[in-house]
């Protein structure tokens, strides 16, 4: 069956490589997502194993259609009880693209409604809505006057792990932390530090990449679980062999923070997830951070100034690129940011550059090949704390 697997712009290749490592056929990258080809087994495996990807739609009906009857029409014309019964709850997800359509909302509700009167014609009764955990989940994607109707096996976006604290202010999506280091092409025997860690996002998709946790791992529920033709047998198989495969190697996966509020977030997150014997970190201003070991990798985010607030950003940028030439020689350093002014004032010369999302943000993703470094710490004059 042919599958499509949505993700951020710019992760599209690095999802490719994953649903190949999984054993798709005919894998296609598009813009925010990758078509593929694969069975009931794969739909699971990449449920479960995916770290780049947000969503895995089925899709089921196309069709072109110019006005709102002509939606309801079409809509109606197909067989819902194919998929759910009356007894299951639903939820329809649209996204328009054009000038034909302009409202995704009232496209949802012209969809609903064409499958709410099906139901209701042939049993005298009728499905409920629900927005916020439906059985099942239709995913409608409109360009122009061309329609694609899928199942979204996933329901909740795969990004969601399970291990977020909703305390922090300016969270790093978890595909995208996911997304960079793979980019960065990080391993676990390479010592990771992340000198400004927040909620510890890069952290703990490190230790559960280093021990082969699969990313949705701590998941309750998903939405193929709904489905008329779910195999729990299948799906408790695929579990069991994940779960083999779990490994402890050595690792060094080290974070800071200047506010404590995150260190406890991260210290917390990996304790739930039994990732604290592979993850440590402490607070530290970065003007005081020193390298946990001779030569490793930094995968950072630092304060840019959209939902994180800064005094100085442009100074807070300097300080980052003096400690970096100062003290990180040899290392390879990542940094991702959406202040692309601020991040020039690193005054190091990128390697390598990625345009990356983070949610609606434009970022930068760039490497830094560091050099010995012979200027003095320069603390800006408002304190690192936070």
């Amino acid at each position: 069956m042919r599958l499509l697997v949505k993700t951020f712009h710019g992760v599209e290749d690095v999802l490719a490589e994953e649903l190949l490592q999984l054993g798709a056929k005919n894998v296609v990258p598009q813009k925010r997502a990758v078509a593929f080809e694969g069975d009931k087994e794969l739909l699971y495996r990449a449920n479960l194993h995916l770290r780049t990807g947000l969503r895995i739609l089925q899709p089921i009906l196309s069709f072109r259609a110019k006005d709102d009857k002509e939606l309801y029409a079409k809509i109606s014309q197909h067989d819902w009880s194919k998929h759910f019964t009356i007894s299951n709850t639903f939820a329809i997800d649209s996204v328009v693209f054009g000038e034909i359509f302009k409202h995704s909302k009232y496209v949802a509700l012209k969809a609903k409604d064409a499958i709410v009167d099906q139901f209701r014609k042939r049993t005298g009764k009728r499905p409920s809505i629900d927005v916020e955990s439906p059985d099942i989940s239709i995913n409608i994607h409109v360009s122009a006057d061309k329609f694609t109707i899928s199942l979204d096996s996933s329901g909740e976006s795969l990004h969601r792990r399970g291990y977020r604290d909703g305390r922090h202010k300016a969270p790093l999506n978890e595909v995208l932390a996911a997304a960079m280091l793979k980019i960065a092409k990080w391993k676990p025997e390479i010592p990771l530090f992340d000198p400004m860690c927040g909620s510890g996002t890069i952290l703990m998709e490190a230790a559960m990449f280093a021990k082969n946790i699969p990313p949705a791992w701590h998941r309750k529920r998903f939405s193929f679980m709904s489905w008329p033709d779910f195999d729990k047998e299948l799906w408790d198989r695929i579990r069991d062999e994940a779960e083999k495969n779990f490994t402890s190697p050595r690792v060094t996966i080290i974070g800071a923070d200047a506010a404590m509020l995150s260190v406890d977030i991260t210290k917390q997150a990996s304790l739930e997830y039994r990732l604290n014997r592979e993850i440590k970190v402490s607070k530290a201003l970065i003007e005081n951070q020193e390298p946990p070991a001779k030569i490793g990798m930094i995968i950072t985010n630092p304060p840019y100034g959209e939902r994180l607030q800064k005094d100085n950003i442009i100074d807070f940028y300097k300080l980052i690129g003096t400690v970096l030439k100062h003290r990180f020689t040899g290392w390879d350093v990542w940094v991702i940011s959406a202040n692309l002014k601020a991040l020039k004032h690193i005054e190091l010369k990128p390697s390598e550059k990625h345009t990356l999302y983070n949610g609606p943000l434009e970022t930068r993703f760039v490497k830094f090949k560091l050099y010995e470094g012979s200027m003095k710490i320069r603390t800006p004059r408002r304190s690192r704390e936070m």
